[in-house]
């Protein structure tokens, strides 16, 4: 069956590449992904693939129905892009300006289509049910996962498990990589508005300074994860926007702090939200000043089920070679599949996309990411064979 899987991907290929690079030329943020749904559903009506809309707006449930019953499982990839103005001298390069596919997702749902179609050509030598779950929306807090869900994604079809894909400029077209277990972290979004006196810089007596309280909050707070969060949890806070609205003479009334934070450990995750609450009201009111506090719930901790991904890495070494499966580190980055993971065994791995011929690839969220197109062969590869063995597996209740 492998071989088959092979020879139906090498047909649809040039198909799947053109996919793509539809996809690529006319990106859509998060939400607004319409013509890249209504593109989708064309597809899967041309390839005789039932399917229901509406999920989260823009998500699209396509329905595998193969010979006979049996299990149920889903295959995820995201639509949506982000507000970047891309960088690139590509012949399909963005035509929508200030918007670029720079995390992948154009790719993502290209090999699920891929996927999709070979599966689809074979449904009748298999047994159960292939969920694609197209979805919108994975850039902006709370997912478009968790809103699909929200929205009665998998009321009919329930899956015993889920599996996705990300691209990986890291490795090389041609490998993946995989990790059993806790992976991926959450994600919350930290603002703090510090409010105090303006005045004359010259005449700082006359103000309370609000820089100054912003600038102190920035060192104070690092002690959360410094020295309140328990060292073997791996933790990330960061601020990456300093809002003043003001010039160098100036002391302003208000100041904005943005930040993000990233746990792997769902329990210390909202401890450490009091904590930024505690450090920087106490920092706003020794200076005489207020703060508000506004932390934004984001994507929870991606865990990947242990038996399931240790399965799928051992086939993978299968069809790929054991030397092109690689065994992958934790990632302080942040995924909406995470909400899936939380409800459903899960499989989430990375996807080569990198050059071995010295052109670089770009890193993810970069106006010159620039995969290599040689890795939608794996991607469609991987994932219509990680599907087919989905079907065969039983994991432990």
């Amino acid at each position: 069956m492998h071989n088959k899987i092979k020879e139906l991907v090498n047909n649809h290929l040039s198909e799947i590449i053109n996919i793509r690079r539809h996809i690529h030329e006319h990106p859509e943020l998060s939400f607004e992904e319409k013509k890249t749904s209504a593109f989708v559903k064309n597809k899967l009506t041309e390839a005789g693939i039932e399917y229901k809309e509406g999920f989260a707006d823009n998500g699209i449930l396509g329905i595998i129905k193969c010979s006979k019953p049996g299990k149920i499982i889903a295959l995820r990839g995201d639509m949506d892009a982000l507000p970047i103005e891309e960088d690139n001298s590509l012949p399909f390069k963005s035509k929508n300006k200030g918007v670029m596919h720079a995390c992948g997702h154009d790719i993502h749902t290209a090999c699920l289509l891929g996927a999709a179609k070979v599966l689809n050509d074979i449904k009748n030598e298999l047994e159960g049910t292939i969920l694609l779950v197209f979805q919108p929306a994975e850039e902006r807090i709370p997912g478009g996962a968790k809103l699909m869900m929200e929205d009665g994604i998998f009321d009919e079809y329930t899956p015993e498990l889920i599996i996705g894909q990300h691209v990986y400029p890291e490795l090389p077209a041609g490998e993946i990589g995989m990790r059993p277990g806790m992976y991926m972290a959450s994600s919350d979004e930290v603002f703090l508005k510090f409010t105090g006196k303006g005045g004359h810089a010259a005449l700082p007596y006359n103000a309370i300074d609000t820089v100054l309280m912003a600038s102190q909050a920035v060192v104070s707070l690092q002690q959360v994860v410094s020295r309140i969060i328990p060292t073997q949890i791996p933790s990330v806070l960061s601020f990456g926007n300093i809002v003043c609205n003001s010039v160098m003479n100036v002391i302003p009334e208000t100041v904005e702090l943005q930040g993000t934070l990233r746990m792997m450990n769902e329990e210390w995750r909202y401890k450490a939200h009091e904590k930024i609450k505690q450090i920087a009201v106490s920092v706003a009111q020794g200076m005489g000043g207020t703060v508000n506090v506004d932390i934004k719930i984001g994507f929870p901790c991606l865990n990947n089920n242990e038996e399931l991904t240790t399965q799928l890495f051992v086939k993978a070494k299968e069809i790929l070679a054991p030397e092109k499966v690689h065994e992958l580190d934790i990632r302080m980055t942040a995924e909406d599949f995470a909400w899936y993971a939380q409800k459903y065994p899960a499989c989430f791995y990375r996807l080569g996309v990198g050059y071995t011929d010295g052109r670089v690839a770009g890193g993810l969220h970069s106006p010159k990411f620039m995969p290599n197109e040689e890795s939608i062969r794996t991607g469609c590869e991987t994932m219509a064979f990680f599907a087919l063995n989905a079907l065969k597996i039983d994991l432990k209740k």
